[in-house]
């Protein structure tokens, strides 16, 4: 195909990329897509070949339904001017046979992770009836992330008939082909596990196991002869790691791996410490025999020559037996007392062969994670096992009733009927949520987010808690709660909010109580004498316009009337407050002692005591020093013993063991 060529005016001809026993590969250019393809063209001298033409397009139809991360994608399937073509996903990188010869030795770890994308791929296609038939490190493609992308799925089955009369079209793959490939036989899945089981050895080792001058003679040793040892090559390779290259590669089908999935399970474990120690694997059933004719497939093999094939060896191991046994020499053994000893030779070879079969088989814990009860001992009855202690677990990765892991764990080798232990999901563990009111919402964040709970907040001012501290929340406390599920609302405290003292000039006592009330402000009544009407505000400490913090003292004076109009109460004043009381007399220096009494919050949670420090400034104290410390456990009060100068005032604040201001008054008067 010449270079600058558009297939169906559509993928335009760049460079050839390889030519194939059955189609020549292309790079080429999507024109309406924009994107580099590869383009597989079917060979010019198959193109008359309606039975390849056929095959061709089935087979490449069929791979359209392969969806998976390590198969080359296939985009389109189609024709021009009578060649058939199928068009993928362009792989920019190199090819598993060149990957191995630039790396290798290669870390164990790496070529299982690289063979476990493999042997996906693999299973994928079988899942969906397809064989490969011709595994090869060459259609094994690398991309520049190191990431296998698998090609050519099923497609060489279309040149079979070609394949071996071609010279030296087969070299490329002889070295990877089944024995029953090679004599001849049925293609089977068990098939391509071998051929994996080559391209494992070669990564392993950077060789095939079998070279020769000839394809025949390549393919007579994959028959006949034993598969070399990969440790011969490199003594670190793991027992456990070449047994899965023995095992795959069994001559035997009934020795080799019945599917991918078992294959993928054993090669999963082989660096596990648990089978560091694992004896060599030998097959059940050894081929003891030779073949002394490859048959060529010069036509498709048909059930009929399968059936001749087997009555050839048939023959041939009855002509090896009848030269071995000789009349003369049966009827010499039958003589007298040797035919008790012939008798009982087979008898005892009988029970021994016998003993062998009934000995329980190897088998590999399957993975039973994410399984129901049911199920599990389904499937361990399947793999003939059983079904051993149940034990439970909360998890929050698996459901309730969810297998979570077994023991011994999967991938494992154990003898049959072994009963497998597993442990079984309660589900999400749950838990009764706490009582945070009162609580330093930082904290509690901090403390439930470690948990998993997702938190969310709320604020709003507050006279009974201080800053940052927790006024509600969304979910009560003893609620049960999964925590990584659990999303909460705290609404948290901004603290007293400041308002605007009022100008109360000329107020009426109660419209002044009435204010102190609404605003949250304690409010401290001292009467005068005054020209103003009775009962009204003369004065106010703090003065109108001026910012304060719910629950600040607010002091008025009002009016008693004229003072020859209150002779009888000149002598002293009343004060009265909606959350205090005092008592003073005076001093003969002007001086004046009185008592106040405080109220203090409790800011604690259950009643559990909490420490509060009382400071005082007046004549005798400063804040400096605490006038009282104590411990409480519910809302209490405190007398305490004021003395101040005449036309001064007393101060005190309460504090929690925290800093936190509990109350204050900065004009504390009699």
């Amino acid at each position: 195909m010449r270079e600058g060529y558009a297939l169906s005016g559509r993928y335009k001809i760049v460079r050839s990329l390889g030519e194939g026993g059955m189609a020549n590969v292309y790079l080429a250019h999507d024109l309406i897509l924009n994107r580099d393809v590869a383009v597989k063209l079917l060979r010019l001298d198959l193109r008359d070949d309606q039975a390849a033409i056929r095959r061709f397009r089935r087979e490449a139809n069929s791979l359209t339904e392969l969806v998976n991360p390590y198969i080359v994608n296939i985009y389109d399937v189609d024709e021009d001017n009578g060649m058939q073509y199928l068009v993928m996903e362009y792989v920019d990188g190199t090819d598993l046979k060149e990957y191995i010869a630039r790396n290798h030795p290669m870390p164990y770890a790496r070529i299982i992770e690289i063979f476990l994308q493999i042997l996906s791929a693999v299973d994928e296609a079988h899942a969906h009836g397809i064989i490969h038939r011709d595994l090869k490190p060459q259609n094994i493609l690398m991309d520049k992330n190191g990431n296998v992308k698998v090609t050519d799925f099923g497609i060489a089955v279309a040149a079979a008939e070609e394949t071996m009369t071609r010279t030296n079209t087969l070299m490329g793959s002889v070295h990877y082909i089944s024995p029953e490939q090679a004599r001849g036989s049925i293609i089977t899945k068990q098939s391509d596990i071998y051929s994996l089981g080559i391209v494992l050895f070669e990564m392993l080792t950077g060789h095939v196991p079998y070279e020769g001058e000839t394809a025949v003679s390549i393919a007579l040793k994959h028959y006949q002869n034993e598969m070399p040892s990969v440790r011969k090559y490199d003594k670190k390779i793991p027992q456990a790691l070449e047994n899965v290259v023995l095992h795959a590669t069994a001559k035997n089908l009934n020795d080799r791996y019945q599917n991918v999935a078992e294959m993928e399970r054993d090669l999963r474990t082989s660096l596990s410490s648990n089978r560091i120690n694992e004896p060599k694997w030998h097959p059940a059933i050894v081929v003891d025999g030779e073949t002394k004719v490859l048959p060529t497939l010069d036509k498709s093999v048909t059930e009929q020559e399968e059936s001749d094939h087997v009555k050839e060896l048939e023959a041939e191991a009855s002509e090896v037996l009848g030269t071995f046994v000789k009349p003369k020499w049966w009827s010499f053994l039958l003589k007298g007392r040797r035919k008790w000893f012939l008798f009982s030779t087979i008898l005892i070879l009988f029970m021994s062969v016998f003993c062998l079969m009934l000995r329980p088989k190897d088998v590999a814990v399957p993975d039973l994670r994410g399984m129901t009860r049911s199920e599990a001992s389904r499937m361990l009855k399947d793999e003939k096992l059983s079904l051993g202690k149940v034990s439970y677990r909360y998890s929050e990765k698996f459901s309730y009733n969810q297998i979570i892991t077994s023991n011994p764990e999967y991938g494992t080798k154990v003898k049959e009927n072994t009963a497998v232990n597993v442990v079984v999901s309660k589900g999400l563990e749950k838990v009764k949520f706490g009582n945070y009111r009162g609580r330093s919402y930082n904290s509690v964040k901090k403390f439930l987010q470690k948990r998993g709970v997702t938190v969310y907040k709320e604020t709003k001012y507050s006279n009974k808690y201080a800053k940052g501290e927790i006024i509600d929340q969304s979910i009560p406390p003893k609620e049960k709660i999964v925590l990584s599920q659990a999303t909460v609302s705290f609404t948290v405290s901004l603290g007293a909010k400041n308002i605007m003292v009022r100008d109360l000039r000329g107020y009426s006592l109660k419209e002044v109580q009435d204010y102190a009330e609404e605003s949250s402000l304690n409010l401290i009544i001292k009467r005068i004498d005054s020209d103003e009407p009775v009962n009204t505000v003369v004065a106010q400490y703090p003065i109108a316009n001026t910012y304060v913090g719910r629950g600040s003292s607010l002091t008025v004076s009002i009016s008693t009337g004229k003072k020859e109009e209150s002779s009888a109460s000149s002598s002293s004043s009343s004060f009265s407050s909606s959350s205090s009381s005092s008592s003073s007399n005076e001093k003969e220096d002007g001086g004046l002692n009185f008592t106040k009494s405080i109220s203090i919050p409790y800011k604690g949670e259950d009643g559990h005591p909490v420490t509060v420090s009382i400071y005082v400034a007046d004549k005798n104290h400063n804040f400096n020093k605490a006038y009282k410390t104590m411990p409480i456990s519910a809302d209490a009060s405190e007398t305490v013993n004021f003395s101040v100068d005449s036309g001064q005032v007393g101060k005190y604040k309460v504090v929690a063991a925290d800093g936190t201001v509990l109350v204050e008054d900065d004009n504390v008067t009699p």
